[in-house]
């Protein structure tokens, strides 16, 4: 699974600050490349509208098959097998192992055997 959806305090020992676009959107991969995550905010920007308004984390895994979750900021998260996209892990900051990101509702953890993020204040 691309994310392990378990409460996480927003604060690690490790946490590593990542830029977002104009428009505020944050995009990161871990250190191998095989999970690429993209933060939208509140409102989405001029060419992604959240399907409820925002935020919104969409996470995506390559290997070993392709799949997408996608984090709001209340209720459970979307899993989608097979999304029909292959655009995930391009060349963008990546979260190092040990390292936390948060921005919004949502924080994650990266480690060397996965991406583990979750929404919640």
């Amino acid at each position: 699974m691309v994310a392990t959806l378990v409460w996480l305090p927003q604060a690690y020992a490790g946490s590593q600050t990542i830029p977002g676009n104009g428009e505020g959107q944050v995009e990161f991969n871990t250190p191998s490349g095989n999970i690429g995550c993209i933060y939208t905010p509140k409102g989405g920007t001029s060419i992604y509208q959240p399907q409820d308004g925002g935020p919104e984390l969409s996470c995506s895994r390559v290997e070993p098959s392709y799949i997408t979750v996608i984090l709001g900021p209340n209720g459970p998260a979307t899993q989608i097998k097979n999304p029909g996209e292959q655009g995930c892990c391009g060349d963008v900051a990546k979260l190092a192992y040990g390292n936390s990101w948060s921005k919004g509702p949502f924080s994650c953890r990266s480690s060397k055997k996965g991406l583990t993020c979750a929404a919640g204040n």
